[in-house]
This record gives structure tokens, sequence and C-alpha cells, in this order.
């Protein structure tokens, strides 16, 4: 699919627009198609070869006929010749942190800043600071900016931000003072990357909480730290940081804060044109009639008094969730999954015996779990030969009978092999209670060869779910062009479920693709994939992931108890 790079594309004529003081309105509606295509589940190659484009919310016949012009030439004339007219290096600044294309288009037009050097001279000799507009502050905060952007390497995977924003929030909750502590951010709506870390708190004494704030433990840089905002980075690994915001505010706000704090930026907007539309006025303060405020305290009493029902995070990205708000009130949640149907032992590639993964699956109060070890083409993983395979059998139904309180069942993680066959013949397969087939070879065969061969797993009897249907990993490897579309019906019409992932470095599907598999019937299962104990912990990632798409506990396999698990199962192979 071209769709993130041509989103992407679309963002860059945005922002050269903007630097190059163009009309207002051409800017926005580049930026709304930008983010209408990043947002789309369907191949926009296919839509322009179906003459569909128009059907794009904000695509009208000019810009579809730049989307036409890309798919057919890789490129698009007005980008091209927007950039022909700039420095090649002035885009790049629009990354550094604290420069927007309004700073960038002043540094360019005011002092020929044409790329990073060009900024860094404009520091170090104070002809930036001395702009209107930017201030020695500002500008410190620039230069912060660009010394975090050379170190952070980007956007950060959810399940990484997690591990470092939940101990800090706890660490600030414990300091004196300090009455409540909530993460907010891209963070709290699940959001599969994110670029920083956003804390809200309550405290009668803001600037004493960002003062013990910015001296924590751990703290790399200071890059803010007055009366209500603090702003750190950390370390998240030996070459990157992680930026953290802790934002102090009255309790009388704290909700409108959250809310506002939380975004989506797109979601909020939609949320002030409802307080505009009532005469009414919405910021991070709280809902506003004149100088009174009407609600404020909690994020409930915000929604409500503009007449939604409180919207969970998930869905706040304005992809539906204003035309249908009681989608949110059904969603999944951790406590409505009872197990886990992927996972791994010493057998192959794990870390954990089958008794410890089934010690920690039942801590976690799960009523069953599935012993999915690697098949024999998955070398590198250990995977079990035939003969290991059958006695794995064995091993596992033992298990079943000697370890009390869990239903433990037969599965194996079976690869689709590069023709479509899998791994294990048929009369192996048929002895699991569950089969989890994943493609691990040939990854980047192109769309034709995945779609294909995850098309012919599907049509197996004996598949019950498919891994990781994309194969991606996040910030290292970029889903396979698999046709989400063709698998999702096969899967709907062949009684298959598709996986969400938990795993951090997976959540595959993503949320996109596991709405467009929800509309189309399928039924998913949310698994960890885990290779120790400690991974089974990762089923939230999954579960947030899921929320995202919609997901309610029927549209997941797992929610089931055992009884309906097995009937489930059972319901393709006596077909």
């Amino acid at each position: 699919m071209i769709n993130a790079e041509l989103s992407t594309v679309f963002r860059r004529i945005a922002d050269l627009m903007e630097i190059r003081g163009e009309d207002r309105f051409r800017i926005n509606s580049y930026r709304r198609v930008s983010r209408v295509i990043k947002d789309t589940i369907t191949d926009i190659a296919e839509l322009a070869a179906d003459g569909r484009l128009t059907e794009l919310p904000g695509v009208g016949k000019g810009t579809a006929a730049k989307i036409e012009e890309y798919v057919e030439r890789g490129s698009i004339g007005l980008l091209d010749e927007l950039s022909s007219k700039l420095p090649a290096g002035l885009p790049d600044l629009l990354e550094v942190p604290g420069l927007g294309p309004k700073k960038v288009a002043l540094a360019y037009h005011e002092l020929k800043v044409g790329g990073m050097q060009d900024l860094k001279r404009a520091i170090a000799d104070g002809s930036l600071a001395g702009l209107a507009g930017m201030g020695e502050i500002s500008v410190k905060r620039i230069a912060e900016g660009i010394a975090f952007l050379e170190s952070s390497g980007g956007r950060i995977a959810l399940g990484q931000a997690v591990i470092l924003a939940e101990p800090l929030a706890e660490t600030v909750r414990a300091m004196p003072g300090v009455e409540r502590v909530e993460i907010a951010g891209s963070l709290r709506r699940g959001c599969e990357t994110i670029g920083d870390i956003d804390l809200l708190c309550i405290a009668p004494d803001g600037a004493d909480i960002v003062g013990r704030f910015v001296k924590l433990d751990g703290v790399k840089r200071v890059l803010a730290s007055g009366a209500t905002k603090g702003s750190i980075t950390i370390d998240l690994d030996s070459k990157r940081e992680v930026q953290i915001d802790l934002r102090v505010v009255e309790a009388a706000a704290f909700g409108a804060a959250w809310q506002y704090f939380t975004g989506s930026k797109q979601h909020n907007v939609r949320l002030r044109e409802i307080a505009v539309k009532r005469g009414w006025r919405l910021n991070e303060y709280g809902v506003f009639d004149g100088e009174k405020r009407l609600a404020g305290s909690t994020e409930k009493a915000v929604y409500r008094k503009l007449g939604l029902p409180w919207i969970p995070p998930e869905l706040r990205e304005d992809r539906g969730e204003f035309e249908n708000p009681a989608a949110g009130e059904k969603l999944v949640t951790i406590d409505d999954i009872r197990g886990d149907l992927h996972m791994h032992t010493v057998a192959s590639d794990g870390k954990s015996t089958l008794d410890e993964m089934a010690a920690a699956a039942k801590a976690l109060g799960y009523a069953y779990i599935a012993i999915a070890d690697h098949s024999k083409s998955s070398a590198v993983a250990g995977g079990l030969s035939i003969d290991r395979m059958w006695q794995q059998i064995e091993d596992v139904r033992a298990a079943d009978g000697r370890i009390k309180g869990i239903k433990i069942l037969v599965a194996c993680e079976c690869d689709i092999l590069a023709d479509g066959r899998m791994d294990y013949p048929d009369d192996l397969l048929a002895e699991c209670d569950l089969v989890v087939a994943s493609i691990h070879s040939a990854i980047a065969a192109g769309r034709v060869s995945v779609t294909k061969r995850t098309l012919a797993a599907i049509d197996n009897p004996y598949v019950s779910i498919i891994g990781h249907p994309t194969s991606r990993l996040i910030n290292k490897r970029a889903s396979s062009d698999l046709d989400i579309a063709a698998v999702a019906k096969a899967a709907a019409d062949s009684h298959t479920a598709l996986e969400v992932s938990a795993a951090w470095k997976r959540l595959d599907l993503k949320d996109l693709h596991a709405r467009q598999a929800i509309d189309a019937g399928v039924m998913l299962c949310i698994n960890t994939d885990s290779h120790h104990t400690d991974q089974l912990k990762q089923m939230p990632l999954g579960v947030t992931t899921a929320r995202r798409a919609g997901a309610e506990p029927d549209h997941i396999l797992n929610t089931r108890t055992i009884a309906g698990l097995q009937k489930w199962l059972g319901r393709k192979r006596s077909h």
C-alpha cells in the first residue's frame, strides 16, 4: 500500500505551503487529506483505479488528480515545484520540537535559515532570539529540541512508553501534597507509537511539585521548569531519550485538562465546534458561558455538558465516535479476557517451561491457555520436528491432566510455507486443539504472494487463527503488503480468527486493520505470543489495540468460556 507515503507527501505539501505563506484554506485542506489518506485502510491505488477517490472526505477532483498523478508517477508535480523554491534542508527543521511551520518560515524569510546548520548558527550568534515572536526562552527550547532530536531517535513503541510512564506517575503520586496523577496524551489513547509522555496532576503548590519532578533520579535534561509545568528527558536506552511533561492543574479544571491533553487534536477540534454552536467556549480549563465555568472538574461532566456520553480515550481520533457515540459503551476490557491462545515454551524458543507458563496464567485468573510452539521450518526458533511435535502433543495432554485449575490446550504455531502449504501434515494438525498459522519467511515477497499464502492457510480446515497477520515489527519492519480486505472476507467465510498480537513489538493486527476485520464479520483473538512468563502481562496492550478498533467482547474469541471456545473451534472442523 502507498497510503503512508502518500499521506507524508500531502503533509509535506502543506508544510511547504505554510512556510511560503500561501492561502490558509489550501494549507488546511492538504493537511486534512493527509490525515484521511493515513486513516484509510483500503489501498489508495485501488481506489484510484476504481475511480472512487472522491468518496474520501475532503478529496475533490483537484486533489484526486494529484493522487492519481502520484499513483502513476510516484511523485506530485506541486511538491516538486514547492521544493524547488525552498532550500532542501528547510523542511527537516519541522522535526525540531518547538519549531512549527510559522517559526521555520520566520527564520527563513528574516535570517535566510535554510537548514540545521544555519539554525544552529542563528542560535549561537543570537540573531534567532532577536526575531519578533522568538525571544530567549523560545530559542532555549529550540536549542534543547535540537539536542533532544539528535538523541531521541523518533517515536517509541506503546509498550516501551507504558513501562516508563507508570513508575513515573507512581513517583509523582507519592510526592507530598499531590492529590491525583493521571497519564494523558497519545499514551492514554493507546496509540502504537508515542512521541512524548504526558502526566497531569492536582496539587496546591505547583512550583514545589514541578521542582521535585525536574530533580528526580534519572533525569537527563530539564527542558522547562515553572509554576505549573515541568519538562524533562530520561534515557530510553544508551542512544535515545524520551521527553516527559508534567502539568499541575486545579481540581476544578482537572477533567477539562485531562480531556484536552489526552487529545487527539482532531477529536478536540470537533468538541470545540460543538461548544461554539451552543454559544460556549471549550479549553483546557473547562466549558464556559462567558466567564462562567459550566463544567471542568471531570471528563464525564465536560462530555455531558456538550450532550455526549463519555467517550473512551482509545476512540478519540475523529473516526466515527461523534456519529456513533454509544459505540464506546461496550468495548472489550482486560477483565473480559479468559485465556491466552498463543504462547511458547522451552520446547521451542521460549524461556519458560510449560508448568511455569501455566502457573503464571493461573495467577492472572485465566481459565485456559494454548501451548503453541514453533513448527519445524522455524529452525532459528527451535521449531519442533514432526516426531517432536507428536511427543509435544502427548506432553501437553499429560500436563493438562496433571495441572489443576486451568485448561491447557494443545496447539502449534505452524509456518505458512512459501507455496502456501502448512509446515505440518494435516493428520498432525488434526490432533491439535487449535492451530495458529503464521508467516515467518519471505515477508516482503509482495502483495500477491503474502496474500495467496495467507488465503491458502485460511482454507485449511485445521487452521484456527492467523498469527500476527501482517508480520510487522513496530519501528523496525513495515507491515507486509497483505490484502486485508480479501483476507478478512475469507476469514469470515471460513470461520477463521485473525490475531491481534499483544506483543509490544507487533500489535498486529493494528487498530485500523482490526476495525476492518470486525466490519467484515471476522472473529479476533488477542494473544501475547509470549516466550516468557513476564510477557503474559502484555495482554493489556492487545486489549487497548482492539478497543481502538471498536472491539466488543463478542468480537474476541478468548473472551469465551472454555466450552464456548471449544464449540467455536469445532465449527470449522465440522464443516
